[in-house]
């Protein structure tokens, strides 16, 4: 196999920025959009910003862990890092497309690779209202807030909130509520990755509610909808044995 062309992305952590160093001076660089293959080098934030910038690309992206989890990445051993990229396992992963209405009129939307979240804005209680295609499935969710997440993000804020760890491959989407106290007993639910669902903000000029794609906030919200959007893949890339699938696999029993 003829060498690949890398190219070397890295956070601003000193530890990140002297990885890359290394690492050029080994392989060499060149600009991400003649890259065989982008190495993202940071922690799981950084990858989400690495993949935000390059969605809609096909160059696939492999992680070196220079932050605290990692999930996303690999380890930071730089050694034979040209034959771990070779015989790395693939893992094709798609966002949440979330448009957002403010109670001021506009219209904000942004892309999620984790989850696209909901929350109260204040000391108030949020009440939130959700539909799935089209139908209302909850009247009425008292709660700190509410989230939908992707399968490569269930083990992410989702697993901190109580939902459900999905396969990398379940096709599914993981709605889980964030500390809710009205119905106190509700626990989620898992839908169809084609789900559309449609969250809207009752009494939101008492009870204002922000929505996140991952990151990207948007204040004041009447109303949100999530879904996700096969239309953008991203190949992540990961040592082999160490695979996604089997990393979220893994977490399950991690106890």
């Amino acid at each position: 196999m003829s060498p690949r062309k890398l190219s070397f992305l890295a956070s601003k952590k000193p530890e990140a920025l002297e990885t890359r160093s290394a690492l050029v001076s080994r392989y060499g660089d060149c600009e991400p959009g003649e890259a065989d293959v982008i190495v993202a080098i940071g922690g799981d934030g950084f990858m989400l910003e690495t993949l935000r910038a390059h969605m809609g690309e096909t160059t696939p992206i492999y992680g070196v862990n220079c932050g605290t989890v990692g999930f996303l990445m690999n380890p930071s051993d730089i050694d034979g890092l040209a034959e771990k990229i070779d015989a790395a396992e693939a893992a094709v992963i798609h966002p949440l497309a979330m448009s957002a209405q403010t109670i001021d009129g506009r219209t904000q939307t942004a892309m999620a690779i984790n989850e696209v979240s909901l929350f109260r804005q204040t000391r108030q209680s949020a009440r939130i209202s959700i539909s799935v295609n089209g139908k209302v499935r909850m009247e009425s969710l008292t709660c700190d807030g509410v989230l939908l997440a992707t399968p490569a993000g269930s083990t992410a804020y989702n697993l901190s909130a109580h939902g459900p760890i999905l396969p990398i491959n379940s096709q599914l989407l993981a709605l889980t509520p964030i500390s809710a106290f009205r119905p106190r007993r509700w626990r989620g639910a898992l839908l169809a990755h084609d789900a559309v669902v449609r969250f809207e903000a009752l009494e939101a000029d008492r009870r204002p509610v922000s929505a996140v794609a991952d990151n990207q906030e948007v204040r004041n919200v009447i109303s949100v909808s999530a879904q996700e959007d096969r239309s953008i893949s991203m190949t992540l890339l990961f040592d082999r044995g160490e695979s996604l699938e089997e990393r979220i696999l893994s977490e399950q029993f991690n106890y």
